[in-house]
């Protein structure tokens, strides 16, 4: 059966502890694993802006032994999907071609169009309701840091947005709590918090959404936030910022977690005096860069599992 990352909804705890393990290794011994994809060629779209996502995919694939073919799904020179070929027709067609297909895109149903219809495994490289890779990243970036996820307590501040959405779902098969902290005008999506919930129920973990932000941070082993304007929503920037400010992680706020050994995380872009001030993005909190590092150690694992070259 052909395997696909559409949301963390496809993993479940024992897959995603699995997943996190031979990340763990192919980050102790990259070389072990250099031929893991070796003649196969994986399909990267791109409808939106990309850094750490390209980046950490390409390089990976060649890590891999693989072809990573970047394509873009608008512009002159874009794929035939962006002049109105069906999802239907490109996941069947690229299934002839490639081993696997990467997609960074706006609307969730492209995703589950790719999967629905292709032969091959999809990986979801972020929507706007999701972002697993950086969800998973992020839990083996907790695991190195704070020796475990289990019972562990994260708290996502600002928007509830697709990182938020993905970090909902990690909590629960991590072990771990998940609070999101947010104003009550920019709540996640209902349908997540309710899948999300009712795994926590399952796992015998906690997601909850909080308005009073000191309440949310209490306790806390990971503080994360977001940039508050995503990609599309510039002409909001001013009244989102205006919103969003008594959620900026300061020191002050860090302190109120009560602990001594939180982390903060970020999964960047950050922008600096806004969701987050220097001193704790470059303070002893941060674990940011190695979180960014981590996408590329986790998309590899991702790889290797859903590829057949390793085994859930």
């Amino acid at each position: 059966m052909t395997r696909h990352l559409r949301s963390l909804l496809d993993l479940d705890a024992d897959e995603t502890a699995r997943l996190l393990d031979l990340a763990d290794a192919v980050k102790a011994e990259p070389a072990k694993y250099a031929k893991g994809l070796d003649g196969k060629s994986v399909a990267m779209i791109f409808a939106k802006q990309s850094t750490r996502t390209r980046i950490s995919f390409e390089v990976g694939i060649h890590q891999l032994g693989g072809q990573a073919l970047a394509l873009s799904s608008s512009g002159g020179t874009g794929m035939q999907m962006g002049r109105g070929e069906t999802v239907h027709d490109t996941a069947k067609v690229l299934s002839r071609f490639v081993h696997a297909i990467v997609i960074r895109t706006y609307g969730q149903a492209q995703v589950e169009g790719l999967a629905e219809h292709g032969s091959v495994p999809v990986i979801n490289a972020l929507t706007d309701l999701y972002h697993p890779c950086q969800g998973l990243a992020d839990l083996q970036t907790i695991r190195e840091r704070l020796g475990t996820t289990k019972g562990k307590k994260l708290v996502y501040l600002g928007a509830g947005n697709n990182v938020a959405h993905s970090l909902m779902l990690a909590g629960p098969r991590a072990g771990m709590d998940v609070v999101v902290g947010c104003p009550d005008s920019l709540r996640p999506n209902q349908a997540v918090l309710e899948k999300a919930r009712a795994d926590a129920t399952k796992w015998g973990t906690r997601v909850a959404v909080e308005t009073d932000v000191d309440a949310a941070v209490k306790g806390a082993d990971v503080v994360y936030t977001d940039t508050w304007v995503s990609m599309g929503e510039e002409e909001e920037a001013k009244r989102l910022i205006e919103i969003l400010r008594p959620f900026s992680v300061t020191p002050e706020l860090m302190a109120k977690t009560g602990k001594d050994d939180s982390i903060f995380m970020h999964c960047l872009p950050a922008h600096r005096g806004d969701e987050v001030v220097d001193a704790v993005m470059d303070g002893k909190w941060s674990v940011v860069f190695d979180q960014a590092e981590n996408r590329l150690h986790a998309q590899k694992a991702l790889l290797l599992l859903l590829m057949g070259a390793e085994s859930f």
